[in-house]
């Protein structure tokens, strides 16, 4: 679905690049991820590849067209939801989705359909400009799946959202996959990328340092930490060992045995762990 081959890009008037020598390739029904903290050139690949940013090095294909000679058509086929969703305000919410489907040549899903599924069903006929940011959030992401696009570019599509409303654009964007839609996903949010995601690349500085399924990224890093707590006489003490090592610690074999272990729980790596052991960065 996309192929990006050594690919640098450097903004009018900057002296340096934002993107250095970027290479991957992104499957059909893939949900891939781009991680990393604000400013690592997260939303420039995106730009890039949705053809906004055409005055790159390096080849960038997108439905086997190199993006720089896009026409019209490419964007029959992609749906883009940006972190802050820009809308007419004046406009309703159903006038704003009616505009946005006349300009496809295909036929779109029903506006008020799709309103319903984010919640926005009795704020069809309220302008935007009276919207929360969550609801434009909902309403921007809609907006990108309403003319039933290949392929989905959502930056940060649950910024902004309460838990409930979050969980509802996740299984939304869960279901594109299950229809067979590839999805790029642009965030900072480790959490939304883990559940996501199929695959994650790590982006600081404009540079890609790691690429992989997230499992895989937070297994072949480090060892899993175990802790557990024991009783000795009316106090309560704690122990650490490596999940490896647990076997021949001699005294967690002294506590389980003698039957003082109160509790035990290992210590899952997240992304974020795994992000900052491998780049040495936060994502935040």
């Amino acid at each position: 679905m996309i192929s990006v081959d050594n690919v640098f890009f450097k903004y009018p008037g900057s002296k340096t690049d934002t993107i250095h020598g970027v290479s991957f390739k992104v499957n059909q029904g893939e949900i891939f991820g781009f991680l990393g903290p604000s400013g690592a050139g997260k939303s420039t690949l995106q730009k890039i590849l949705t053809g906004v940013l055409r005055d790159y090095r390096g080849s960038v294909r997108v439905f086997e067209t190199e993006v720089k000679d896009r026409n019209n058509l490419f964007y029959e086929n992609i749906g883009v939801d940006f972190e802050f969703p820009n809308f007419y305000g004046k406009f309703t919410a159903l006038e704003n989705l009616n505009y946005f489907a006349s300009l496809y040549s295909r036929k779109t899903i029903d506006p008020m359909q799709l309103l319903e599924l984010v919640g926005l069903h009795n704020d069809a006929d309220k302008k935007v400009i009276n919207f929360s940011k969550g609801m434009k959030m909902r309403l921007g992401f809609i907006r990108s799946i309403l003319h039933d696009p290949k392929l989905l570019f959502l930056d940060e599509p649950t910024s902004g959202l309460d838990p409930a409303n979050a969980r509802t654009i996740k299984d939304m964007i869960l279901e594109q996959k299950r229809l067979g839609k590839t999805v790029i996903l642009t965030t900072h949010n480790m959490h939304d990328a883990e559940e996501l995601c199929d695959r994650v690349a790590f982006i600081v500085d404009g540079e890609i340092k790691a690429l992989d399924a997230p499992l895989a990224l937070r297994k072949h890093i480090r060892d899993k930490e175990v802790k557990y707590a024991y009783s000795q006489g009316e106090k309560v003490l704690e122990g650490t060992t490596l999940l490896s090592k647990l076997h021949n610690d001699k005294d967690f074999i002294r506590i389980l045995n003698n039957g003082s272990l109160t509790s035990i729980h290992s210590k899952e790596q997240t992304l974020e762990d795994v992000f900052i052991e491998l780049t040495g960065r936060c994502l935040h």
